[in-house]
């Protein structure tokens, strides 16, 4: 019960991203292509968050690992949100591409 709880007040274990990377994790990175052109995560595909209902056909399975990312975290965030909405079930929010890279690299 208490896993359940933590579950949905976003209280989880933190995710190992290399880790996840490793076993073949999408890097999402949903900043706009004028951002994502000013430097990104090597191997990552950009998906603007207001593109991305439009292009979930994109995205690898709905239960093969996601790694979101932008800015700040904030839209990766609500792009974490719009997957899980949509039946993706293994979706991870990388906050800052900056941040991410350090963690994965």
């Amino acid at each position: 019960m208490f896993e359940a709880i933590k579950k949905m007040l976003g209280i989880a274990p933190k995710a190992d991203f290399a880790e996840l990377v490793k076993q073949g994790a999408m890097i999402l990175d949903v900043r706009t292509k004028g951002e994502y052109a000013g430097g990104h995560i090597r191997g990552s595909v950009n998906i603007p968050l207001d593109k991305l209902v439009d292009n979930l056909n994109k995205l690898k399975g709905k239960n093969s690992p996601i790694i979101t990312c932008c800015a700040s975290g904030a839209r990766s965030a609500t792009a974490k949100g719009v997957l899980t909405n949509r039946g993706f079930t293994n979706v991870h929010n990388g906050g800052s591409w900056m941040s991410l890279n350090r963690k994965i690299y």
